[in-house]
């Protein structure tokens, strides 16, 4: 199976459940987000950049992109590790750089946790390099 069976689309509300689902599978939800509520959040802002990707109609692969007219930013990019291998995280992101580039977006930033050197690669594989930052978060409202 290649991307080309992938179909990418918009969030809908009916993907609630199993773009959760598909976040917990690949490892990326975490005690301090609530999902439910990253996923409300993105609904209100530039709902457009929150893509699915749907084998046979079944969610495999979600992206979470944005742009704050200065960078874009690309969150949650999950594959399903069933549908791993068959470039549907590329066809994503492709996808999202098409809507940030006509959106006038100069330039993505996006962050993954530097012990995941397998994703490391894929994104150099995008041409994606590691800048010369610190990335600092400050908490503003507990999920839990």
């Amino acid at each position: 199976m290649t991307h080309q069976d992938l179909a990418i689309r918009a969030f809908h509300p009916s993907d609630e459940a199993a773009i959760i689902a598909l976040w917990h599978e690949c490892g990326l939800t975490r005690p301090w987000n609530d999902p439910r509520k990253d996923i409300a959040r993105k609904l209100s802002v530039q709902s457009d950049l929150f893509l699915v990707g749907e084998v046979d109609g079944v969610v495999v692969a979600t992206l979470m992109g944005g742009y704050d007219g200065h960078r874009g930013w690309i969150n949650y990019l999950a594959v399903s590790p069933s549908h791993q291998r068959r470039s549907h995280a590329t066809a994503l992101m492709r996808a999202v750089e098409r809507k940030l580039l006509e959106m006038g977006c100069p330039k993505i930033n996006l962050r993954i946790r530097s012990s995941n050197i397998a994703v490391q690669r894929f994104y150099e594989g995008l041409g994606f390099q590691q800048d010369e930052v610190i990335s600092l978060g400050k908490r503003l409202i507990p999920d839990v």
